[in-house]
């Protein structure tokens, strides 16, 4: 039965076990895990094997998300930006300490080689580094006034809820990139990851949510949704979300960047396609499969 091959890929992987992921995982966390949705297998590309089941967002738990984040919003708000660099500093130590789990469920589910699966954890690990130097260094300015005896001063304030809608072939680096230097400047991070690379999404928010947890941040400061488009256009939609960052297709950036637009919200959007590759005669085709 399917349960019976469910739980012989599962078991075979000790990291998996290491990393908190279950044969059944909730896929929802906005201060607690949860995820009322489908349940639905996630495979290994290279083989097709199911690992283990994720379960998906409801439309209820969106918002019931997002009204939490939204409160965690003005409490992060008010953390000294040094401060919040702390917690961001320790998010780096902890994805350190996962680092070779992380890489090897990254190359199990995204179908990388493991070599590269550590590096975009390495990549999510040196933006935490950098955010935590800007912590302490991102200022506003002292602006001359036409007044005499005045000047006038600047400072940035945090945008609100950011989302990170993150694609499959980088599903840890895309993420850090994003929300290190967010939680650093005050603003909470919602993350949908992509949909064929939930344990990982699972996997590392449970490392990031331990940390914020331990140093006692707002509910829901970091919150994951695993679900599919329908419930990921809602993001593009919501005015509560002032920023949304999107890694994918062309196509479907075109598509992000007018919803957002349309109600004057923020959008960061890394796009492209899947490239075709060209492998000449006198090529070393055992060497130019494993570039593929």
């Amino acid at each position: 039965s399917n349960v019976t091959i469910m739980a012989l890929s599962y078991e075979k992987y000790e990291f998996l076990k290491r990393l908190g992921i279950e044969k059944d995982n909730l896929g929802t966390y906005n201060g607690k895990w949860g995820g009322k949705g489908a349940s639905k297998p996630l495979a290994c590309p290279s083989t097709g094997e199911p690992i283990a089941n994720v379960t998906e967002t409801t439309e209820e738990e969106y918002e019931e998300t997002l009204k939490i984040m939204e409160k965690a919003a003005k409490e992060w708000a008010q953390w000294p930006a040094p401060k919040r660099g702390e917690v961001v500093r320790q998010i780096g130590n902890a994805l350190r300490e996962q680092l070779d789990d992380l890489g090897a469920i990254v190359s199990l589910e995204m179908g990388k080689i493991k070599a590269e699966g550590i590096g975009e954890v390495v990549e999510f690990i040196d933006i935490c580094d950098f955010a935590v130097g800007l912590s302490r260094t991102y200022s506003g300015g002292v602006i001359q006034s036409e007044r005499p005896e005045h000047f006038m001063m600047e400072t940035w304030n945090p945008l609100g809820i950011c989302a990170t809608i993150s694609a499959f072939n980088f599903p840890v680096a895309v993420l850090g990139w994003n929300a290190a230097i967010a939680l650093v400047v005050g603003d909470p991070v919602l993350w949908k990851g992509s949909s064929t690379t939930r344990l990982t999404s699972v996997a590392t928010t449970k490392v990031i949510v331990d940390v914020l947890e331990k140093n006692n941040c707002p509910t829901g400061l970091f919150s994951l949704i695993t679900c599919t488009s329908k419930l990921g256009n809602k993001i593009l939609e919501d005015k509560r979300i002032p920023l949304v960052s999107f890694t994918g297709s062309t196509a479907v950036g075109r598509h992000v960047n007018t919803s957002v637009a349309s109600r004057f919200g923020n959008a960061i959007l890394e796009l492209g396609g899947n490239n075709a590759v060209i492998i000449n005669e006198d090529a070393d085709v055992t060497l130019a499969i494993r570039s593929c």
